[in-house]
């Protein structure tokens, strides 16, 4: 009669097979990890786009009513406020970032039922948000197309996120 040998795993392959599983249970945790904190910053995000492409309808809007030459950045002349400034809300004039601004703005999201305009809605004071509008001249345009480059920065956790939209802009209407 012949003797048959089982044979199991050894102890080093139990412990390398511990430890390949664990780098991936670690990785996918990482992963998890990094989606949430996006999720987490989802209703900030689209407040920031939302606010920047105000910012260039602005501008656009106020091509129309006022002289060209004033629709710079201070610095250069104009209107706008140079640097990162608090998200106000406009004033008479319709501009954002500019003198007549006034109380810092507020949004609207949905309260634990998920719907807007309920009474359990939340308001939330957009304080730690700012918007960076730059208006330059295109070079070899003789002034008359300008790139419009709004900048919106907020926290997020202990991260600062921001949003660039640029466009330019054209002296004609």
């Amino acid at each position: 009669m012949r003797a048959t040998s089982s044979r199991g795993f050894s102890l080093i392959e139990t412990i390398i097979a511990l430890g390949i599983l664990t780098t991936g249970v670690l990785g996918a945790a990482a992963v998890l990890a990094t989606g949430m904190n996006h999720l987490s910053s989802s209703p900030s995000d689209v407040v920031v786009t939302q606010k920047a492409a105000e910012a260039i309808e602005a501008v656009f809007s106020a091509r129309d009513k006022l002289p060209w030459s004033t629709l710079r950045n201070k610095a250069d002349g104009g209107i706008f406020h140079d640097g990162p400034q608090s998200l106000t809300r406009p004033g008479p004039d319709g501009l954002v970032n500019t003198d007549d601004d006034t109380t810092v703005e507020t949004v609207r999201l949905p309260g634990p039922d998920q719907t807007l305009a309920t009474g359990d809605d939340q308001i939330i004071e957009l304080s730690t948000f700012t918007r960076d509008i730059r208006i330059t001249d295109v070079a070899g345009q003789n002034g008359l197309l300008r790139m419009i480059v709004v900048v919106v920065t907020y926290k997020s956790g202990p991260a600062i996120r921001s949003y660039t939209l640029t466009s330019f802009i054209s002296s004609y209407s």
